[in-house]
């Protein structure tokens, strides 16, 4: 009896040191929307921490404004290296237009664009197996364009702001009636639009729409085994939401079920999500997430860039995460816990030129519910739930008083993850996904990429980049555009950058090791986004 008791011993420790070896080593095959750092290194970076074997292809070969051999290049590699991966995520987008920023400026035919989409029939008859999980995006439409900006056509700078109002009222138009002034403007508008413009923009767009058509069919073919249509920074009106409308009432009449794609708010966080999707059907994990928000609102919170109240937006994430919403922490894999502003509003005095920021408004001093919240996280923390937080009361930026106040408290890396970059949902969507992927990292990892998140959302968006910012605006010629793009003075505006944030990290973060020693840089040329690396070891 005693050497039967042993074998069985022997026997499940075998059988649980296996399975976590098989575990440790899925190979996901990643095509990521473009190569800025947060769809590539900082969500590759997670992944490989989790245990995962990353395949990647060469930064060199995304176009990060418009290039039309980028798709071309990005076909050849993933035809050659698909067939040693367990999954696949890829950006529609990148196969297809190069990035998410040539997409919206491209000139490919309609016959190109079909040839791409029908190669995933040949991926999937060569690879009949394969879980392959799609991102696709439906363009945003921009409210005004912005002098030298390289994320719209040069025109938009012009006529953005037009194109965007006539848009808005014509998706109106579409569900309900207008007034006479509102269809007065309509046509003002339309004649103030160049025609070739005009053409230019809705041509483009009406290729895309076409182009996700076919990708949706395919997904209900099952040649696509999970899609997620990305609502690219849109408002209640827009030609992206006209355009959404126009895809479902499209599925409806194909017979399209929605068992395997999800159209949602939000681009950015979907290739860490779908990641985290694909992981957790590697691994058969359904986590279960319990969320609770800031006083006030909460989750019927409409916040900036979308038109889905959040309690909508992370039961949809949940959707794709194959997670489900539980009642009670007890029961959690992890608490997420929403640090929203009590009225819902979305602040945005980060990041703004210094004419156009709010002086009266001191995001340094706590708000109603700043204390509520840190008081809620301290309360999970020290009853040892895996807590992840959710930052966003800001746009693009962290709540300077709440993370203060973390800071202070010492829960700063007693957390299981924490975003607050962006749009509330890509902090939202990565905050949850990252969260999820924790649970298979050690505490060291864990705040590694906390350490990212809080030099990145903290130090750089919210206060640094601010800062570099005004002194780009009025000591260098023509500020506002070097402001969007660096023209040449990359390395002493880098050095200015990570000066300031080496000096942030001194004061505000715990002296590990890998944080004495880091540079950053600013890969796109644009104070938009910084890239991170750590030049030492914990």
């Amino acid at each position: 009896m005693k050497i039967l008791s042993k074998l069985f011993f022997i026997m499940t420790i075998i059988f649980f040191t296996t399975a976590q070896a098989n575990a440790a080593n899925e190979k996901i095959l990643y095509i990521p929307v473009d190569d800025r750092p947060i769809n590539f290194n900082q969500t590759v970076e997670i992944l490989k921490l989790a245990g995962c074997e990353m395949i990647v292809p060469p930064k060199n070969f995304f176009s990060r404004y418009n290039s039309e051999e980028s798709p071309d290049k990005l076909w050849a590699w993933l035809d050659e290296n698909i067939s040693n991966a367990d999954a696949a995520v890829i950006s529609a987008d990148a196969v297809l237009y190069g990035g998410l920023i040539p997409s919206r400026k491209h000139n490919i035919s309609e016959e190109i664009l079909n040839d791409r989409v029908n190669r995933f029939k040949l991926l999937r008859k060569k690879n009949p197996n394969l879980k392959i999980y799609l991102l696709s995006s439906i363009m945003r439409t921009p409210h005004e364009g912005t002098a030298g900006s390289v994320e719209e056509p040069d025109y938009y700078a012009k006529y953005g702001a037009d194109i965007f109002t006539y848009a808005a009222i014509a998706d109106k138009e579409s569900v309900s009636e207008l007034t006479s002034g509102e269809r007065e403007a309509m046509n003002n508008l339309r004649k103030n639009i160049p025609v070739p413009i005009f053409n230019d923009w809705y041509l483009r767009r009406q290729k895309n729409l076409d182009a996700t058509k076919k990708i949706l069919e395919l997904t209900n073919e099952g040649i696509i085994s999970y899609l997620i249509i990305g609502l690219d920074d849109h408002l209640t009106f827009s030609q992206t939401k006209y355009e959404s409308r126009e895809l479902i009432s499209y599925a409806k009449t194909k017979n399209i079920s929605d068992k395997n794609f999800q159209m949602l708010a939000g681009m950015d966080e979907f290739g860490l999500v779908l990641l985290t999707r694909a992981v957790n059907d590697l691994r058969g994990d359904k986590p279960k997430i319990f969320v609770q928000y800031n006083k006030g609102i909460g989750a019927n919170t409409m916040p900036a860039y979308s038109d889905e109240i959040l309690i909508d937006s992370v039961e949809n994430e949940l959707k794709i995460l194959r997670g489900k919403l539980v009642g009670n922490a007890k029961s959690a894999d992890l608490i997420l816990l929403v640090n929203t502003d009590p009225q819902g509003r979305t602040y945005h005095t980060h990041n703004s030129f210094p004419n156009d920021r709010d002086t009266n408004f001191n995001p340094d001093i706590p708000r109603d519910g700043t204390k509520y919240f840190v008081d809620m996280v301290s309360r999970y923390v020290k009853e040892n739930y895996p807590v992840g937080v959710a930052d966003i009361t800001f746009g693009n930026g962290a709540d300077n008083p709440m993370m203060n106040l973390l800071n202070k408290r010492g829960l700063l890396f007693k957390l299981q993850s924490y975003a607050g970059w962006n749009t509330p949902t890509n902090a939202l969507g990565y905050a949850l996904a990252e969260g999820i992927l924790a649970k298979n990292m050690s505490r060291e990892d864990k705040d590694k990429i906390l350490a990212t998140r809080y030099l990145d959302d903290w130090a750089y968006q919210a206060n640094v980049r601010t800062t570099v910012g005004d002194w780009i605006f009025y000591n260098m010629p023509n500020g506002a555009t070097y402001y969007s793009n660096f023209g040449g003075k990359n390395l002493d505006i880098e050095e200015r950058i990570t000066n300031l944030m080496r000096d942030f990290a001194e004061k505000n973060l715990p002296p590990y090791e890998f944080l004495r020693d880091f540079k950053v840089t600013c890969p796109w040329n644009r104070m938009f986004e910084v890239d991170i690396e750590f030049l030492g070891s914990r």
